[in-house]
């Protein structure tokens, strides 16, 4: 438990240090960030057409209301406990990767329903959509980070202990044992 305690640390601080850096900034956080917002743009016109997107900024056609995904709305810190969490178990590396984009995947489809939800909260009260993005869905996204790191433990392949069992012991005195 320490060990996986330990090593979840470092991975923990090299992940968020390396998504602070200048580079992981403008090579993932950025691009990550302009990509989630036409996503839910683009599923919102599914049945709203009065939406416009332009880099990390949604906003109503009608209204004027506007949601900027900022840093923590976008879904990459919870990847990075999920990542960290997931390298950091003992599991063979197949597991490990599988889980990890599974995971991912499973936790930015509910950001976009998280921010996709916040749009539409937001025009209808500021008080319920702070309430909602401070409260609410940052409790939802941990939960989902921990909810799917339980369940990738649980399929990965057990480890059996292979009990060995001493050899019989041959009788005091040899194989004949005591005569008298």
């Amino acid at each position: 438990m320490a060990r996986f305690f330990i090593l979840f640390m470092v991975f923990l601080v090299a992940l968020f240090a390396a998504e602070l850096t200048p580079f992981g900034q403008k090579a993932i956080v950025l691009p990550w960030t302009e990509a989630l917002a036409r996503i839910c743009a683009a599923l919102i016109t599914l049945f709203d057409s009065n939406v416009a997107v332009s880099g990390k900024i949604l906003q109503s056609t009608i209204n004027g209301f506007a949601l900027s995904i900022e840093a923590g709305c976008n879904g990459i810190e919870a990847a990075i406990i999920l990542i960290a969490a997931m390298l950091a178990f003992p599991a063979p590396w197949k597991h490990r990767v599988i889980g990890i984009v599974v995971g991912l995947l499973t936790v930015q489809l509910l950001n976009v329903v998280r921010v996709i939800s916040l749009f539409y909260i937001g025009q209808w009260s500021m008080q319920a959509f702070e309430w909602a993005h401070f409260y609410l869905w940052q409790a939802l996204i941990m939960l989902d980070v921990l909810i799917v790191w339980l369940i990738w433990m649980r399929t990965l392949p057990r480890i059996t202990s292979r009990v060995v069992s001493p050899a019989p012991l041959a009788p005091l005195g040899g194989a004949q044992g005591i005569t008298q």
